[in-house]
This record gives structure tokens, sequence and C-alpha cells, in this order.
């Protein structure tokens, strides 16, 4: 896989060299056990797959060449362009504006900007319906586009099953950035609209089977569906595709309810599926797969508590998130600095969106067992800040160097 050009601050030793080994100990990663930091009082359980992916790193780069490549020029991105907030301020030190927030509010009006500036497009991508003001501003939508290929992987595919005459059926947070491209690109090809969860998919088949009187489709799918989207006649014919940061179990069992719906409500058979289903394959990046693929690996340690770092509006983060509560305490941090103390920690609840603190999240016993995972968009750099962290809580911070250079011999003898 091609190696990217990121600024060093994001990188770190301890996690190159656990990564080292785990590749080499691991080549065909059919392994998704994690990797245990053995510090005596203190056991960390590092996620088998986390951190920067390719579309990430692909982002970054482009982001620090635009700088590099353009002094004296302006330069703005669309809007955050990954979903952490450490590299979201550094991109803003190096002199990027924004010209909208994550929701798509404006912040910079498009019209002020002129064919000499700079923008660089999200690895979320953008709608076709601001590619084209831009473009007709005399600006390169092309050079510093950071749209992530496994994004663009699903608009090829929602436009292959368009072209065969199916509606396209979106499953993703509908206020989400990626959501509003992949909505925007879907159609442009064909009917499309969006569903969030399972509950809106059960909603929408309802329609499909007739149980739901059409008239009431605008208002339960108000703002998720394209213009002169007919429901009567456009949901006799569905494929559907993802958000490629959705949990991968909730998009299967999404796809499995529509497609026997359709033959039961078709009376089709295996010959006959194609009819009123597409057979789409998984739309779901790798990286989110194998994170959360790790982090049920990870789980099946006995620890005591979970810890995932990532940006709050990240929505692969917060799934990792989700499956980590299920069996343990989790707590949610941005960065090493929300780890106020051995007994107090301020974090980010999902359900309630706010931060909390938490008094006694670190049971007193010995040894004390956490399981450490992060999103797709969180530099190495905060993971072993948070280990270093940790580690000065229980005195046995200087066993870090030892472990770098324990890896690494490792990594040499694999």
């Amino acid at each position: 896989m091609k190696q990217f050009d990121v600024p060093v601050f994001y990188r770190s030793p301890l996690i190159s060299a656990i990564k080292k080994y785990r590749k080499a100990q691991d080549k065909m990663k059919r392994d998704f056990t994690p990797t245990l930091l053995d510090f005596g009082p203190l056991q960390i359980y590092l996620a088998r797959h986390f951190g920067f992916c390719y579309g990430v790193e692909n982002a970054i780069e482009i982001a620090f060449r635009a700088v590099e490549e353009n002094p004296g020029k302006r330069i703005f991105l669309l809007s955050e362009m990954i979903h952490n907030p450490r590299v979201n301020e550094d991109l803003v030190t190096q002199g990027i504006r924004f010209l909208q927030d994550t929701h798509g509010k404006v912040i910079i009006p498009l019209d002020t900007l002129t064919s000499d500036d700079i923008v660089l497009i999200p690895a979320f991508g953008t709608t076709l319906a601001i590619e084209d003001q831009l473009r007709k501003k005399g600006i390169d939508v092309i050079n510093y586009n950071t749209t992530c290929p496994f994004v663009e992987k699903v608009w090829n595919r929602a436009g292959q099953i368009a072209k065969k005459g199916y509606s396209i059926v979106i499953h993703g947070k509908p206020g989400h950035e990626e959501t509003r491209a992949t909505f925007s690109h879907s159609a442009a090809g064909a009917p499309a609209v969006i569903v969030n969860d399972m509950e809106e998919a059960i909603r929408l088949g309802e329609y499909i089977t007739g149980a739901r009187d059409f008239s009431g489709f605008a208002e339960d799918f108000k703002g998720k569906f394209s213009d002169d989207f007919d429901p009567e006649k456009d949901l006799r014919r569905i494929g559907i595709v993802n958000q490629t940061t959705m949990l991968a179990s909730d998009t299967q069992a999404i796809a499995d309810y529509f497609k026997s719906l359709m033959i039961r409500h078709y009376h089709l058979t295996d010959q006959t599926i194609a009819e009123h289903f597409a057979d789409t394959r998984d739309t779901l990046c790798y990286a989110t797969n194998d994170n959360q693929t790790a982090v049920s690996g990870m789980l099946t340690t006995n620890a005591d508590i979970a810890i995932v770092v990532g940006g709050y509006n990240s929505s692969n983060t917060s799934h990792l998130v989700e499956l980590c509560e299920e069996l343990l305490p989790t707590y949610f941090i941005a960065n090493e600095n929300m780890i106020l103390s051995k007994t107090e920690i301020l974090h980010y609840d999902l359900h309630t969106k706010t931060e909390q603190l938490t008094s006694g999240y670190l049971p007193e016993k010995d040894p004390v067992k956490i399981l450490l995972t992060s999103g797709a968009s969180c530099p190495d750099a905060i993971v072993e800040n948070i280990i270093q962290k940790l580690s000065v809580q229980y005195g046995v911070e200087k066993k870090i160097a030892l472990l770098v250079n324990e890896f690494e011999q490792q990594a040499i003898s694999e």
C-alpha cells in the first residue's frame, strides 16, 4: 500500500514499533487479538487495528502539500478535512480557513472566493452542486481534492446500479458530510433516499409493502429523499449502499432486511431476485471494517474498562464506542488532557452529547486492565500520549522506552 508523507508529529515511536511487529507477525491480517503492553500494575490491551487509514493519510498529505505549493495564496477547506480536532487545529495554524462547519453551515460564503484561491475538498467528498459552484469560480476542484478513494468507490457502486434501473437506499447519518456527498452523487443518477437505522429501514419497508399510505412518505423522510422521488414507483427496485463508516453489522442487517422483504413481497426466487433487489457487495471501507473487527477481538479480553480516542463528531469512532459500551465501562476521549488524574477522567457521552466528569474510573486492583483503541482520523501520537499519561499514574512510564526496543527487536526477528 502507498506510503504517505505525513508530518512526523502525528507519528509515534511506540505505536510504529507495535504496528511493524504485528504486521511482520500477521501478514494476512487474520489475527485480531490485541497487543498487550504489560506495565506490571497496569496492563493496556491495544487493538490490532486503529488510527490513521489510507484516506486520512492521503488527505493530510494533500493538505500540507497545498500549503507548501501555494505561499501567499488564500487556502480554504470546504469543511473539516477529517473529524479530528487536533488535525483541524493544525491546518488552521498553517493558515487554512474553513468555508463551512461540519454540519454544512456557511462560515465564509463561496461567492467571496476568486479563481486565485485554493480550495481543499475534504476526505468525505462534497456535493455536485458545490463542485459546480467552485468550477464556475474558476477554482480547480481536482488538484487538491482529498476525497477518500473508498468513498468514491461507494459513488461508483451507486452509479452502476442506477444504470440498471434501481433506486438507491443509502444507510447513513443524514447530517454527516459523507452522507450528503454520497446522496448528491447517487441522486444524480437515480432516485435516492437515506435511512439512518433499522427503525427507518423498517418504516421505508412498510411503504414498499403498502402497510403505510404513500401520502405520509414526504413527512416521514423529510430532507432525506431526492427531488421528484415517487415512493409508489421508485421503491419497486432498490439497491443498498452506505456511508463507509457505519457499523458493518447494521448495514448488513438493513440489506438483509430489504432483501428478504422484497423476496416475500414479490414472491421472488434466487433466479428472480435481481428484478427488485440489486446484488450490491458491502461498501464499508476496509479500515472501518478492520477497526470494528479488532474491537470485537479486543473485547474477548477480561478487562476493567475501555478507552476510545477520537473526535466527538467522528462517525467511525462513535461506533467503536458503541461496541465497547455493550460489555464494559467505556470512556470516549479526544486526547490525553482528558485524563485528569488516577481518579478523574473527562469524557464524552454519545447519548447526551455532553462531556462528563467521572471519578473512580480506574478500579483499585492489581493489575488494572484497560482496552485501548482509536478512530481512523486519530494520530498515533495522541494514542502514545494517552499510554504515557496512564503509565505516569502508576509510576511506570520509564518502561515505554523498553517496550519500543522490545517490539522493534521482535519485528526484526519475525
